[in-house]
């Protein structure tokens, strides 16, 4: 497994948003297992460039360095079968693109995208809430865009 460091910023990334957060017990548990399906990723027997690793204990991303080699169709369903296995090891949910992840103070939370338009309504949350953009493409965007302002996210659309 590459450092995050290493990779250009124009590295395809997925990001899977728990719809919980992992304990420390299972990141303990899940790092190293994510760790082991990076450095042994494969496109068409070449071995891919790529990084893997749990953010704010909710969020399993995995990056491809695409200037060495690129991710096949094959190698991307790998990866999702592998999502699956850790989804079913860990009893969570990483597929529900309708859940969305926001900061109130320093505490990080979930809701569906009704509960999150009620929030929206009732006031709880606003323009300026910190929400999670888990579509972002790129490293780059990764560590400059990952967390925004509602206002500037596609969360506004949903609310």
């Amino acid at each position: 497994m590459q450092d995050i460091n290493t990779l250009s910023d124009s590295s395809k990334v997925w990001i899977y948003q728990s719809n919980r957060p992992f304990t420390e017990e299972e990141l303990t548990k899940l790092q190293p297992i994510l760790a082991q399906f990076a450095n042994q990723w494969v496109s068409h027997n070449r071995q891919l460039k790529s990084f893997g690793k749990v953010f704010h204990n909710q969020f399993v991303v995995l990056m491809v360095d695409e200037t060495q080699a690129g991710a096949s169709g094959c190698s991307i369903d790998s990866s999702v079968h592998f999502m699956k296995k850790v989804e079913e090891t860990f009893q969570v949910n990483l597929f529900d693109r309708m859940r969305f992840t926001y900061k109130e103070g320093d505490q990080i939370k979930t809701a569906s995208r009704e509960e999150f338009a009620q929030l929206y309504a009732s006031g709880s949350i606003n323009d300026e809430t910190l929400v999670f953009d888990t579509l972002v493409k790129t490293k780059k965007d990764f560590q400059e865009q990952l967390v925004k302002s509602l206002n500037q996210s596609w969360h506004k659309r949903m609310v």
